[in-house]
């Protein structure tokens, strides 16, 4: 009988460059149990700050010892299943959102851990876990409402331009950061109110000359004087909702002395919040599926990056691509 030999990515020590800490190798494809599927990925999403911080053992809810699987986000196809799985079908499109599932060829993953879809296409990897994220970062611990200034950091990317979309929808005047012209003009499509390419132009100077109230709501993931100018810039009982902090991913965290936050947030009654979806997984099925229709109504764009990353092999240089701010939405690595 032939035995199918497949690839997948591993980090075989903790170490502080992602390059130095991978492997890729090769495995056979094991016959499902009875509840589980065996899906053949055909993309998966690029999560460059997780997978950096994993890869340096920094992530302080999982105690990993090498070797350990990569990659989270997949989109792929049932290829077989367990004789007990009743809801799915071969040839079903299927996304998986399973530490370990991501950053390789084929997975064998227990049936309720999948999620039936119409399609298997990459856009949907900008959905979960990407926007789902977004969606509840916003409204559970942002506590999004309607008729504020809600302001986006690093807008044009994949959690970003979902984020923008959503505090739109919820009848926001919005602001987005990005570093370029083509990002800046994703963001104008996705009717973004006011653009700041920080490149160019003095995201505080902007802040305090054109919102002298302050922004209501701020959804930050970039961090160091990004944080720094945005909690300086919080209006009257405003919400920070930190949900990454890209900027130190790939370097040791900054050391820095200054006042104690307390003292900027006290006389504003404001707050800064710091998200992580793992603590709210009761929100997650019904953001999905919210997100998934706003999408297939065309109520929401997704916007995939043009850049193709194709197999296992790629996976490194699309890691520092997204590290690099270069990407415009989601990056994505095609098998």
């Amino acid at each position: 009988m032939n035995v199918t030999i497949y690839r997948k990515l591993i980090a075989k020590q903790l170490n502080q460059d992602f390059k130095s800490a991978i492997e890729i190798v090769e495995i056979p494809l094991f016959k499902p149990a009875a509840s589980e599927l065996v899906i053949q990925n055909k993309f998966a999403g690029v999560n460059g700050g997780f997978d950096t911080l994993l890869c340096r053992g920094d992530v302080p809810y999982i105690n990993l010892i090498p070797p350990f699987d990569l990659g989270v986000e997949a989109v792929g196809k049932v290829i077989a299943m367990g004789e007990n799985v009743k809801d799915f079908q071969i040839g079903d499109a299927v996304i998986t959102t399973a530490r370990g599932g991501g950053y390789r060829e084929y997975q064998v993953i227990d049936a309720n851990l999948a999620v039936k879809v119409r399609e298997a296409t990459p856009e949907l990897l900008t959905l979960t876990p990407t926007g789902v994220s977004a969606l509840v970062a916003l409204e559970q611990a942002g506590e999004m409402k309607s008729n504020e200034v809600v302001l986006v950091t690093a807008a044009a990317g994949g959690t970003g331009h979902i984020a923008v979309q959503l505090a739109k929808l919820a009848g926001n005047h919005v602001i987005g950061t990005c570093s370029s012209e083509a990002k800046a003009k994703l963001l104008r499509e996705l009717g973004c109110d006011r653009i700041i390419n920080y490149r160019i132009e003095n995201l505080n100077q902007i802040l305090k000359q054109e919102y002298p109230n302050g922004i209501n709501l701020i959804f930050d993931c970039v961090g160091k004087t990004v944080f720094d100018t945005c909690v300086e810039n919080l209006a009257v009982r405003g919400r920070l909702v930190v949900v990454g902090f890209i900027s130190e991913y790939a370097k040791n965290a900054e050391q820095i002395t200054q006042p104690r936050l307390y003292h900027q947030l006290f006389w504003k009654a404001a707050s800064v919040r710091g998200f992580l979806m793992p603590h709210y997984k009761e929100y997650m099925a019904e953001a999905r599926d919210r997100l998934l229709n706003l999408f297939y109504t065309d109520k929401l764009k997704v916007s995939v990056d043009p850049t193709e990353f194709q197999g296992i092999e790629s996976i490194p240089e699309a890691v520092e691509y997204l590290l690099r701010g270069q990407n415009c939405g989601k990056v994505v690595v095609r098998f």
